[in-house]
């Protein structure tokens, strides 16, 4: 065959993958058709649901050489995806910490996606890196950065972390040589994201120090004082200390104003996760228990946590640019881009591993400008007021509760007279989460298995809450019957 009717052939096959304005319009409906129903469900749909095959069905229907009907691809999503297993878009999510999905991000992801507009480099995307970095200058005002930083949009904090950590050592000048001496300081409730970047870095063989922590888990400023002294007097090289804002189990937020009188005396680089807890700075407690995060070095903070957006939004803000891009910037020949002055944006593949990234700024921009910030902050204060409520509330079931709580999570653990207590309270995890209407999940602390409720969806309200208090206290009695 002559090889212009072979290009002509192919072509023919390969237009289909541009379908027509009709064929779009028929398959977004069917889509738009079951987002709707999903969404207009939520409310009576579980936060859990365990199946049999755990959505091995979907593997009946493998990719092949012919396309399947549309409405039975949907179908695929329903029964072997979205139905089962976690349901993260519902109020009763109480277990985890991301905050739900709100809508006006999809559309954002979809308007991203149909343009697939590129955001790694300003002179390719201008508008989508522009876009890109308001959003970091806007958050760079929250926490009360300098005009010098500048900050990534990643997939969330693991990448984040990871970013910060590159830039960490490079700026405080660790080589493979140093690796040995050089000293990290963490607690036991430091993210476990931040010692996996540590790993992916290549500094495990730093020496690790887990600095104890006070009765509300949080960092305690004397002891890490004290570990730097003896570190350098036994010829350590101390470079890093790691500080949460909002840790996973409990939501501790460690003294950052001390800490940050730490690290500046003793010159150590001061990083916050903040991953959980940095858009609680829009409320005005946010504020006051976050004192001391705009003293820091480096920060991370998750959109699809507090900012209530989907799974994959994360953020990295570095105090001054010029080490963050010293760390990630690379050139390559076949990037034949314009050169960068004094007026041109910061290209997001200059201060991230990322070269080819999706457009994630839409996803945050959209919903900012559709809903403004004031629903947003409103959420966090609920939130707030949601645990102190839940916290108050559940001891009137006789549950221990841990420390009060500074954010939104609560630890709590029931102790029957007799019996294991820890076995007591796994059993009472499987059982709300057999019910499913929702879904909690549970930790150890100093030793214990312990309840943990993560009040951080946009869809928790106090219904939410009382509706976990019942199922609370319904399952405790039938359990206490097999434990007399």
């Amino acid at each position: 065959m002559d090889i212009k009717l072979q290009i002509e052939k192919l072509e023919a096959e390969s237009r289909l993958l541009e379908p027509s304005s009709t064929e779009r319009n028929i398959v977004r409906q069917h889509v738009v058709d079951y987002t709707e129903g999903f969404l207009n469900s939520l409310e009576s749909s579980k936060a859990f649901t365990k199946t049999e095959d755990n959505g091995r069905a979907l593997l009946e229907s493998p990719i092949s050489e012919d396309p399947l009907d549309t409405e039975k691809i949907i179908n695929l999503i329903k029964n072997h995806v979205d139905g089962i297993g976690l349901n993260s878009a519902s109020g009763g999510y109480l277990g985890y910490i991301p905050g739900g999905g709100i809508y006006y991000s999809s559309l954002g992801d979809y308007l991203a996606d149909v343009a697939n507009k590129y955001s790694g480099i300003f002179s390719l995307g201008p508008g989508a890196v522009l876009m890109e970095n308001m959003l970091i200058r806007w958050m760079i005002g929250l926490i009360g950065y300098p005009e010098t930083s500048a900050g990534n949009i990643t997939t969330g904090g693991s990448l984040s972390n990871l970013i910060a950590m590159v830039t960490a050592r490079d700026s405080m000048n660790i080589r493979s040589k140093d690796i040995p001496n050089a000293v990290i300081y963490l607690t036991e409730q430091t993210h476990h994201s931040a010692e996996k970047a540590i790993r992916l870095i290549g500094l495990s063989e730093c020496v690790i120090r887990k600095v104890n922590i006070d009765e509300k888990f949080r960092m305690r400023p004397d002891e890490l004082e004290n570990q730097i002294i003896k570190d350098r007097e036994d010829g350590l090289k101390p470079f890093l200390i790691i500080a949460s804002a909002g840790s996973t189990d409990v939501g501790a937020i460690d003294p950052l104003d001390s800490i940050a009188d730490i690290a500046s005396i003793y010159q150590l680089w001061f990083h916050i996760d903040a991953a959980y807890g940095g858009f609680f700075i829009l409320t005005e407690e946010g504020k006051k228990k976050l004192k001391g995060i705009e003293r820091s070095d480096s920060i991370i903070m998750d959109p699809h946590k507090t900012l209530f957006l989907p799974y994959g939004t994360g953020v990295v803000i570095v105090r001054d640019k010029l080490k963050l891009m010293a760390s990630h910037h690379y050139y390559a020949n076949y990037i034949q881009v314009p050169k960068m002055t004094d007026n041109d944006e910061i290209s997001p593949a200059d201060v991230s591993p990322e070269l080819s990234k999706h457009f994630r700024g839409m996803r945050m921009w959209l919903p900012l400008k559709l809903h403004g910030i004031k629903p947003f902050r409103s959420c966090l204060e609920e939130k707030l007021m949601l645990a102190k409520y839940f916290y108050r509330e559940v001891q009137k079931l006789e549950f221990e509760v841990g420390p009060e709580p500074e954010l939104s999570v609560v630890s709590y653990r029931f102790v029957p007279q007799r019996g294991n207590a820890d076995e007591f309270n796994r059993s009472l995890v499987e059982e709300i989460q057999k019910d499913g209407r929702i879904f909690i999940s549970s930790t150890k602390l100093k030793g214990n298995v312990v309840l943990r409720l993560a009040c951080v969806s946009f869809r928790t309200h106090l219904n939410t809450v009382d509706l976990l208090l019942q199922i609370l206290r319904e399952k405790r009695d039938k359990l206490l019957e097999c434990f007399r």
